[in-house]
């Protein structure tokens, strides 16, 4: 059985960047969610929403995520901010062979981050990115807390470091070994 790592939190929270370096420094590989469904379905995210709807996006979405989770080396995985709505993902990402792990800020430290772009469907209405962030985490605070192993602040790696992204994914690094050290897996067979 091999382990995985899945980045879970809003948009803006830095799941694709700090997976990255993450992935570097846990010798394992990177796979970022949202760019495996645009490369599966040969649409962009926006184009997906817009033909589905964000209910056929987030089929696909679970489709992806339970594809990524069947890899048989450790991964490491950004998913989409909003892979936490389905039942059935919070189950996959709640299995033994999975650390996820929550990057969490303040809407508005997000807001400060994000632009309305066209791979952020959820942006593209008439509210402020800072006021969607605020319904978003509102809805899903409970759901990133439900499956997180690990939360971590990523606000003050910000404020405080040179290089926030690289002290960030080192910490964090530091935290799934040691997770993985305590929830040690299990031989099957």
């Amino acid at each position: 059985m091999v382990r995985h790592v899945v980045l879970v939190g809003l948009m803006g929270s830095g799941k694709t960047t700090v997976g990255r370096r993450l992935a570097s420094h846990l010798g394992r590989t990177f796979v970022d969610a949202d760019a495996a469904l645009e490369e599966i379905t040969d649409r962009t995210i926006a184009e997906v929403f817009a033909e589905d709807g964000e209910r056929g996006f987030r089929a696909i979405e679970a489709d992806v995520l339970e594809e990524l989770l069947e890899h048989h080396e450790p991964t490491v995985i950004a998913s989409g901010g909003g892979v936490v709505l389905s039942g059935e993902n919070r189950r996959r990402l709640q299995q033994p062979n999975v650390t996820t792990v929550w990057l969490d800020a303040s809407p508005a430290f997000l807001a400060s981050r994000v632009e309305t772009k066209a791979h952020r469907p959820l942006l593209a209405g008439g509210d402020s990115p800072r006021q969607v962030l605020e319904r978003l985490h509102a809805e899903r605070e409970h759901l990133y807390r439900e499956v997180a192993d690990i939360v971590v602040d990523v606000e003050p790696f910000h404020h405080g470091e040179e290089k926030p992204k690289r002290a960030l994914a080192a910490r964090i690094a530091e935290l799934v070994l040691a997770h993985e050290a305590d929830h040690p897996l299990e031989e099957v067979g």
